[in-house]
């Protein structure tokens, strides 16, 4: 079974906090593509006014669901779209979604989603029409842009759309950037520098002051490095490279090792297929100098061809029932995980720093339990420490620690 290592620098208890207050406290909002999440995010407190349906091709069942629920704030990239949502949602309110130049990015979202500039006057005459206020823009990069400038670009575009607006009576206010911001340090652009070239380009065509909310959606921002999952090995084989008259120095054809994980990339390692990535494993306890290391590949559980979690790796001799770790896999990895071949969802493990439980810990105990803290159960630091100074199972066979 797989299983997730959750780093955190906080926590939240039931007892003074919860999520609702930590929603309430930063007066979040939330951009939603399915009834599901709609669902989840009113559950936990987010109020409907503050909700955006973000799916531009939604079904007329779900557009039925947000006005029965109360969102009314939907988004739509063509006439169809805008036509359902006349038809099903007497008092919702729409953003226009535009697309954008992500030749730079990983996953090019305007090749199925987003309005081209020359197509908008057209919709926002249509909306007027139907007597439906487009209130706001919306773009996506998509994840993995390599070229902040884009973001200037999408935002000058979301400019010029604004005043097609108000030249038809739109009274517009809204402008959602996407998501899709990097998380984790070493990415190909930081996160900084797409927050400069962002904040210029709003100085430039949305100053301060001019009355328009300015929303990005950063859940990978947020969660691309919260999580760490560990995958045991279910099955190995050794596969001849058949390449005829080719012997290494022993005299013997060259091998590779194929490792079957019990997670692919129709599950948690969905990053490989969506995005194209390669994730390396690390080991859970470092090979010694002197071991050889092997050419190695990794598969998923899936009976096809395509299951390649990664190809090209260099590990030493592994055997079944030993684990491998990836870190930084909590964007497109947890909430794609299925149910496929039978195999159960993951399960996760909470674990935080020894420095911010120790900060913490005068908090979260009462006083009188303070005499008693030696044993009480400590939290796991970074899913490193020595496992004898703690009350839980090794971390690498999944376990509840809090």
């Amino acid at each position: 079974m797989a299983g997730y290592l959750s780093e955190t620098d906080f926590v939240m208890v039931e007892e003074g906090f919860s999520t609702r207050d930590l929603l309430e406290e930063l007066t979040l909002g939330a951009s939603q593509a399915t009834t599901t999440e709609m669902e989840l995010v009113q559950r936990i407190g987010i109020p409907a006014s503050k909700i955006i349906y973000a799916h531009p091709c939604k079904q007329i069942a779900q557009i039925k669901y947000a006005a029965k629920h109360g969102v009314r704030l939907l988004s739509f990239d063509n006439e169809m779209e805008l036509a359902k949502v006349v038809k099903s949602h007497a008092t919702a309110k729409m953003v226009l979604c535009i697309a954008t130049d992500d030749s730079q990015s990983l996953s090019h979202l305007s090749l199925k989603f987003g309005a081209l500039l020359k197509s908008c006057r057209h919709l926002l005459q249509k909306a007027k029409e139907s007597h439906v206020e487009v209130v706001g823009v919306s773009f996506h990069l998509g994840s993995g842009c390599a070229d902040p400038q884009a973001y200037a670009q999408s935002i000058a575009d979301a400019r010029v759309v604004f005043e097609m607006g108000a030249q038809l009576g739109h009274r517009m206010h809204i402008l959602d950037l996407g998501g899709g911001f990097p998380g984790v340090e070493g990415a190909k652009v930081r996160f900084e520098e797409i927050a400069s070239v962002i904040n210029s380009a709003l100085d430039l065509y949305f100053p301060e002051g001019c009355g328009v909310d300015i929303l990005a959606q950063l859940g990978r921002y947020y969660v691309s490095s919260a999580f760490t999952l560990a995958v045991s090995i279910i099955a190995k084989k050794e596969v001849l490279l058949e390449q005829p008259g080719r012997e290494d120095e022993t005299g013997s054809v060259p091998k590779t090792i194929v490792y079957h994980l019990d997670e692919g990339i129709y599950g948690l390692f969905n990053s490989v297929l969506f995005e194209n990535t390669c994730p390396t494993p690390t080991l859970p306890k470092k090979p010694s100098t002197e071991q050889p290391l092997h050419s190695s590949s990794l598969w998923g559980p899936a009976l096809d061809g395509c299951d390649c979690v990664a190809e090209g790796l260099w590990l030493p001799q592994l055997h079944v029932g030993d684990w491998l770790v990836f870190e930084n896999m909590g964007a497109y990895t947890v909430g794609m995980g299925s149910l496929f071949g039978g195999s159960q969802t993951c399960r996760i493990t909470y674990a935080m720093s020894r420095l911010a439980w120790e900060a913490l810990r005068e908090q979260l105990l009462p006083a009188e339990q303070d005499g008693d803290a030696e044993g009480v159960c400590k939290p796991l630091s970074c899913g490193w420490e020595i496992t004898d100074t703690l009350c839980v199972a090794p971390v690498f066979t999944p376990a509840s620690i809090m």
